[in-house]
């Protein structure tokens, strides 16, 4: 560890201290590694501006990533930018080469801040590097707002809706948990993890298909065994048992002109002929 941390302040140092470029031998050494890809020109380019990929990287330490990373992602974006930098639009490669530091470490940012990913669109990427800015200068100029009118304000500043604000904000708000993560430590190894909460009461996958098949074939057998009832057998029977709402024998008999005695009769016998019909079946239909 003091090894590294020995190696780290040398690189800074010696990054600090390059000598900087004067605008025509930046130029030149950029006309170089454009046209003759000359190495030593782009090792003379990006060490000469490694200072600004360390300063860059500063401005997002507060993120929690390891400052080492920052510098060689952006330092990655500083040999992307040399790649694309034209000298001939005279523009400085200071200039240029922001753009594509700050980038770099960015993304790099979103990708291992947290292990889900966010801010995979433009509006959402700003949005959570520009949350915390916007939160404090609105605070500033009225300590009075309230959250849901602190959210409409930044969203609206940034192009989204309040309930983005609101999740990229509980979001910034905690570090991720592990669901085996133990609820106490006081139980050593028999204490409760988050993810003994998070059981799913539903049937699998495959006897949810199985309960599936098992109801079709039910309703074939059911289907084949009413069919040895009688006309008005039938229609008390689904009046009766098969209908959501279940008619009354009183109410069925005086649709059928008979005495409700007469339907309570005519439904038992009905019933019976049905149990029959169903133990006709193998025995497996019924399992």
């Amino acid at each position: 560890m003091a090894a590294a941390d020995g190696l780290r302040h040398q690189f800074m140092k010696t990054a600090m201290s390059a000598p900087f470029l004067e605008r025509e031998e930046e130029h030149k050494l950029a006309q170089r590694w454009k046209n003759e890809r000359d190495e030593a020109a782009l090792h003379r380019l990006a060490a000469a501006h490694m200072r600004l990929v360390i300063s860059i990287a500063a401005r997002f330490r507060h993120y929690g990533l390891p400052m080492a990373d920052l510098i060689q992602e952006g330092h990655v974006g500083l040999l992307e930018a040399a790649a694309r930098f034209d000298p001939e639009r005279e523009v400085r490669f200071s200039t240029y080469a922001t753009w594509w530091i700050r980038a770099a470490i960015q993304d790099h940012i979103l990708r291992n801040w947290s292990i889900v990913r966010g801010g995979t669109s433009s509006t959402q990427k700003a949005l959570f590097f520009s949350l915390r800015r916007l939160r404090w200068r609105l605070g500033q100029t009225n300590d009075t707002l309230t959250t849901a009118e602190l959210y409409r304000q930044i969203g609206r500043a940034i192009g989204v809706s309040e309930a983005d604000v609101a999740l990229m904000d509980s979001r910034l708000s905690g570090p991720d948990l592990s669901l085996n993560a133990p609820l106490t430590e006081n139980d050593g190894e028999n204490a409760a993890q988050r993810v003994d909460f998070l059981i799913d009461g539903a049937p699998l996958p495959d006897e949810a298909v199985g309960d599936l098949i098992d109801e079709e074939r039910r309703t074939m057998w059911l289907r084949k065994a009413l069919g040895v009832l009688s006309e008005r057998e039938l229609k008390i029977i689904r009046a009766r048992k098969l209908d959501d709402n279940a008619v009354t024998l009183e109410a069925l008999g005086e649709l059928l002109g008979i005495s409700k005695e007469r339907v309570r009769q005519i439904e038992n016998r009905a019933l019976e002929k049905l149990k029959r019909a169903l133990e006709a079946e193998p025995a497996a239909a019924f399992a």
